[in-house]
């Protein structure tokens, strides 16, 4: 559920981010930065917890804090882009 969950925000924020980018102009370049940075972000941060034992030891702990991680940025991103 948690990753069906996640694949419905992170497709409303592709949508929300397509419509800011397909705008033009500065905010579209500034998003488009934005958007790979946060993905590197998130990347590097998500490993970080790989490599410190902080996403558990069994692969459930490890999928299921893998998933939360992507949820908190979609999240947060969502949240973002709603705001005009």
């Amino acid at each position: 559920m948690s990753a069906w969950t996640l694949g419905m925000e992170a497709s409303s924020v592709i949508a929300l981010r397509s419509l800011k980018i397909a705008a033009g102009g500065a905010p579209a370049t500034a998003e488009a930065k934005r958007m790979v940075d946060e993905k590197v972000g998130a990347a590097v941060s998500l490993q970080a917890l790989a490599m410190s034992g902080g996403l558990g030891l069994t692969p459930a702990s490890a999928t299921s804090k893998t998933l939360a991680h992507y949820r908190r940025k979609v999240r947060a991103n969502r949240r973002r882009l709603l705001k005009r």
